[in-house]
């Protein structure tokens, strides 16, 4: 078994024991498959409650990839294709599950992983100034995540102008919330989840790297809005048969504010390592206040230290630096990051 430090990713734990407990004491009870059981119901109700969005619709997906594939695909015509940061998750990290289902990335412009209204609105100017764009793939929707992929947050002002861009265009905006605890545990954020309800027509609250065994939550806020639905998330294969078993630890982590608790270890935790490594002149590459933390090594420092700590690699900077990331969790234990520093 590994016994190096691992701060590689915020899903390499199992799940909160209240979770297990609650899978354990329900195990052997027999309930209708594919979401249309009472567990199912009582938990979309929760999150119908924590999003102040009454006629929600609430869909209990596998993971994060076939969320943003199937809610990609729901929104998009085959001619059509999807905004995104340039370093957003869906251009970055799916291994082109996006183009796979027939829809292109467009990837713009970014700074520390957020793309600005201002940038999406010069696209869309362009874009269909040009005589020919018919030809071209035509812009469907935009996706965001928040957290982004480099940590940091949309303000809802940020939001709120990207909105309205999408507004004067007709387009979905859609938001990959797979870290979305720590988003919302982080004293820097000002954008709750009736916010996402309000300002966007899908979004997903994650639970595969905030403290389930795997499994997101889809929020479409205007129930209908999206036709067929459920026939997409089956066709995509990120419907569970056996769908309590996933929508059950929504459950769990919607009842005393448990989602946003584990959220707030991650970032207490991640808050404590960014203070030491700036104390000890480390340099961060970028100003990410969540549970992800980038920090610029020279590279024979990172061979020195991967026989004691595995960290996930970023980019290269140049021939003699590389940004690592660092990642802590809701399960993250401070002896650990103790450890951690100690090694760095």
């Amino acid at each position: 078994m590994e016994n190096r430090l691992n701060f590689a990713s915020d899903y390499l734990e199992g799940a909160h024991p209240v979770i297990l407990q609650r899978l354990m004491e329900t195990n052997l009870l027999k309930t209708p498959g594919y979401g249309v059981d009472e567990i199912s119901e009582a938990a979309r109700e929760k999150i119908r409650k924590a999003c102040e969005a009454p006629e929600a619709e609430v869909h209990f997906l596998v993971g994060g990839t076939q969320a943003n594939a199937t809610m990609i695909d729901a929104f998009l015509r085959g001619y059509q294709g999807v905004i995104a940061a340039e370093t957003g998750h869906i251009n970055v990290h799916e291994s082109g599950a996006i183009e796979a289902g027939g829809h292109k990335v467009l990837g713009l412009p970014q700074k520390d992983g957020k793309v600005s209204a201002d940038t999406i609105r010069e696209y869309l100017e362009n874009f269909f100034a040009d005589e020919s764009f018919e030809h071209m793939v035509i812009p469907g929707m935009v996706y965001l995540s928040q957290p982004t992929e480099y940590g940091t947050l949309y303000s809802k002002a940020e939001l709120t102008a990207i909105k309205d861009v999408c507004k004067e265009y007709n387009l979905p905006l859609y938001i990959d919330g797979a870290r979305l605890a720590y988003a919302l545990a982080c004293p820097e954020n000002d954008v709750t989840l009736p916010d996402l309800a309000k300002l966007c027509d899908a979004f997903y609250i994650g639970g595969t790297k905030c403290g389930a065994l795997f499994g997101e939550a889809v929020v479409v806020p205007k129930k209908g809005s999206i036709p067929h639905l459920f026939t997409t998330v089956k066709q995509h294969g990120a419907l569970l048969a056996k769908g309590r078993i996933a929508s059950l630890q929504f459950d769990v982590m919607f009842t005393d504010g448990l989602y946003e608790k584990m959220g707030e270890n991650g970032i207490r935790l991640a808050n404590h390592i960014r203070q030491e490594l700036l104390n000890k002149g480390y340099t961060l590459a970028f100003p990410s206040p969540t549970n992800q933390i980038f920090v610029l090594l020279e590279k024979k420092k990172v061979q020195e230290i991967s026989d004691k700590a595995i960290l996930s690699f970023w980019e290269n900077t140049d021939e003699e630096h590389s940004i690592m990331r660092i990642c802590t969790s809701w399960a993250a234990r401070e002896e650990e990051v103790e450890e951690l520093l100690e090694v760095l």
